[in-house]
């Protein structure tokens, strides 16, 4: 199996899951999906299922046998192994400790923001900031049932993580914004056509 499949980020989220139980690709993928806008968003069953043959081929997860569900076909159980173990804790260690440049799609879109020109840069800004909002205030209310149910804070300490995240990415974009409108940050003027 390609070393590329074992250094997928997707790698670490099933390595992880697998630690908690046994499972299926069918059962890793949902469960990813319910866990992680995120993952969710690059996450197809092809990806995943590449992923979990490259960790089995490396020693790190092993089938533990079929499962079978009604009349549906059987399905591969895999479990972590625990060169899979060490792996996952080798890898989360690094990545807790080194802090690395994430490129995101919004940072790629900022860096060109002079093109939407003032007026769309504050439009598209602003309503950024309006649906950061919102699903700021769903996730809060998410993680304050969790905790009312009894779900312990490390168990949810991703979502205070990117609760964090969209709060200062918010308060980024309204200084940004404010910047905008007070001059601040100054804009050029508008040029119509190619650049030569």
């Amino acid at each position: 199996m390609p070393r590329r499949a074992l250094e997928n980020p997707i790698a670490l989220a099933v390595l992880g899951l697998l630690l908690e139980s046994s499972s299926h690709p069918h059962q890793i993928l949902a469960e990813l999906r319910k866990r992680s806008d995120n993952q969710a968003a690059v996450l197809s069953r092809g990806t995943l299922y590449h992923t979990v043959a490259a960790l089995a081929g490396a020693g790190w997860v092993a089938s533990q046998g079929q499962q079978r569900s009604g009349n549906r076909p059987e399905k591969t159980v895999y479990a972590l192994t625990l060169a899979g173990r060490e792996e996952l804790v080798r890898r989360l260690d690094a990545q807790i400790r080194t802090p690395q440049r994430e490129f995101s799609r919004f940072l790629g879109a900022v860096t060109y923001l002079g093109a939407l020109g003032k007026d769309g840069a504050l439009e598209a800004l602003d309503e950024r900031a309006r649906r950061l909002r919102e699903r700021t205030a769903a996730d809060e209310t998410r993680l304050a049932e969790a905790h009312a149910a009894g779900v312990p804070r490390l168990h949810v300490i991703e979502a205070e993580y990117a609760l964090h995240l969209a709060r200062a990415e918010t308060e980024w974009i309204d200084t940004v914004t404010d910047d905008i409108r007070s001059g601040a940050l100054a804009w050029p003027p508008h040029r119509k056509g190619p650049q030569r």
